[in-house]
């Protein structure tokens, strides 16, 4: 369990980052897969420190760089809608966990629910705010939403792909 701080937003978050390789038999070439947990103050700088976080994690992991910024970008848009339309976790904290795994990257905030479910809207032209998730939905393979009792987790699956994986499967002259 790391903790890192960002002092001057008022921030200190407890981190979690695990590295696992598996291997499929003996001697077997293993698959990575990285993870991170992220527990948060509800609050809007929270969502900068988290944004730096994924960054860093899903480059050290390997992932091209436009799949990084697509992931921070979801992972902006989640998190801030559970800011603004949803209830903290006890401590008033909200979760953002992540994994990467076989060419793609999951990523999920966790809160305290709210009084409506989230949904893709489409906006006016004119409308200042609304887009959040139809940017996820762009962004997304797939991505949903699961209820746990009064937690409300949304989750969505983007392409990650990996330096390392297509390294590895380059065909040498």
């Amino acid at each position: 369990m790391l903790v890192f701080e960002a002092p001057e937003l008022g921030i200190v978050a407890r981190s979690e980052s695990v590295l696992r390789v598996l291997a499929s038999g003996a001697g077997a070439q293993g698959e990575v897969r990285e993870s991170g947990v992220v527990l948060l103050p509800c609050a809007p700088a929270s969502v900068a420190v988290a944004r730096r976080r994924i960054t860093a994690e899903l480059q050290a992991a390997g992932v091209f760089e436009s799949a990084v910024g697509d992931a921070a970008l979801v992972m902006s848009e989640l998190l801030s809608n559970a800011i603004l339309h949803a209830r903290p976790l006890p401590g008033r904290r909200l979760q953002v966990a992540w994994i990467v795994d076989a060419g793609s990257v999951e990523i999920a905030v966790t809160d305290g629910g709210g009084p409506t479910r989230p949904h893709a809207v489409r906006p006016s032209l004119s409308s200042l705010g609304g887009r959040g998730l139809g940017i996820v939905e762009y962004l997304s393979r797939h991505w949903g939403i699961r209820a746990d009792g009064p937690r409300t987790t949304i989750w969505a699956v983007l392409p990650a792909p990996c330096e390392r994986l297509s390294d590895r499967s380059a065909v040498q002259p």
